[in-house]
């Protein structure tokens, strides 16, 4: 269950629906959460924390739950005295928060930034225990000309060392990347021994760039959690629905691809998104799907995809038009 949608992804969303979507994923048995300091300036994570606090209560300390969030970005407000770095250049993939929390994100991968925003985030769920810790965004597509900097404070500044302290310490069981670019990953994989890595967009039945990294990281025994199966909608909604692709407006031959991965799944009578879902599954390197809905109707028809069978003749014939590698 991915949580960004909570932050006001795209649309405003109250907060007794995000909980009642929390609500559903529990009772169709999902337990691994992914949240962000990013994901409406710091309001998903509070509102994870409450529905893990408050409303599954002693359920939520069994040991099922695994729980996941990210440093990278500091929340913070400018006051006299403080002045915050300028922002710089828009991120591309950053659309907005429509119920973000009145702060700024600030950039920072040290060492000591590291220690503090898993600080941050524990305040703001309320809860002592985190399971992983995915570096965010660290990567061009993100940072631009910024990213050598960034990726100097992560290496030598101490960043990939304060969460190997905190896994070695037993505060986090592992940590990894989370990010929509595969090359980085592969980078990282150099400096750090990493558990798992949080892939956005790239692993998709609309986009398979990464197979490079797929191999390495089962070779190294790296979990790949994919999120994005849906490259921000347009898979769950088809070619004349919500037509955003990679948190933008699509291009037509984005929208042109869709319509054809539709109608061969129409041929055999299966949901576009049911494909979507599960496509990432297919390749052994992949542990997990991450998925985000901000509505428990939604949390329910997702999960109603994942479990739809699906013939192995959709792939040869999806394999056969181009659509996908065989």
């Amino acid at each position: 269950m991915g949580c960004a949608s909570m932050g006001g992804l795209y649309t405003p969303v109250d907060g007794e629906t995000c909980l009642q979507a929390l609500d559903a994923a529990w009772a169709c048995g999902l337990r691994y959460f992914d949240v962000a300091p990013m994901y409406g300036l710091g309001r998903s994570e509070h509102l994870l924390g409450h529905f893990l606090r408050e409303r599954r209560g002693e359920d939520a300390g069994g040991g099922d739950v695994v729980l996941s969030t990210k440093v990278g970005r500091l929340m913070a407000r400018e006051r006299p005295g403080r002045p915050l770095p300028p922002e710089g250049e828009r991120n591309p993939l950053d659309s907005g928060w429509c119920n973000g929390l009145p702060f700024r994100e600030v950039f920072d991968y040290s060492y000591d930034a590291v220690m503090r925003s898993l600080d941050d985030s524990q305040q703001r769920m309320g809860l002592a225990a985190t399971d992983i810790l995915y570096v965010h965004d660290i990567g061009r597509v993100t940072h631009g000309e910024r990213a050598e900097a960034h990726w100097t404070a992560l290496t030598t500044g101490g960043g990939f060392r304060a969460l190997d302290e905190l896994r070695r310490a037993g505060v986090i069981a592992g940590f990894g990347l989370g990010v929509n670019e595969a090359e980085v990953v592969l980078d990282a994989m150099n400096e750090a021994d990493l558990d798992a890595t949080l892939l956005a967009g790239r692993h998709t039945l609309l986009e398979q760039s990464a197979d490079v990294l797929l191999e390495k990281a089962r070779a190294a025994r790296m979990a790949i959690v994919v999120g994005g199966v849906f490259n921000s909608g347009i898979l769950a909604a088809g070619a004349g629905g919500l037509r955003k692709f990679n948190y933008q407006d699509a291009p037509e031959e984005v929208v042109r691809k869709v319509e054809r991965l539709a109608e061969v799944c129409a041929g055999f009578d299966v949901p576009l998104a049911a494909a979507a879902i599960q496509f990432p599954f297919r390749h052994p390197a992949i542990t997990s799907v991450l998925i985000g809905a901000r509505h428990p109707d939604r949390v329910r028809q997702n999960v109603e995809w994942f479990e739809t069978p699906l013939p192995d003749a959709l792939w040869d014939a999806l394999a056969r038009d181009g659509l996908i590698a065989r």
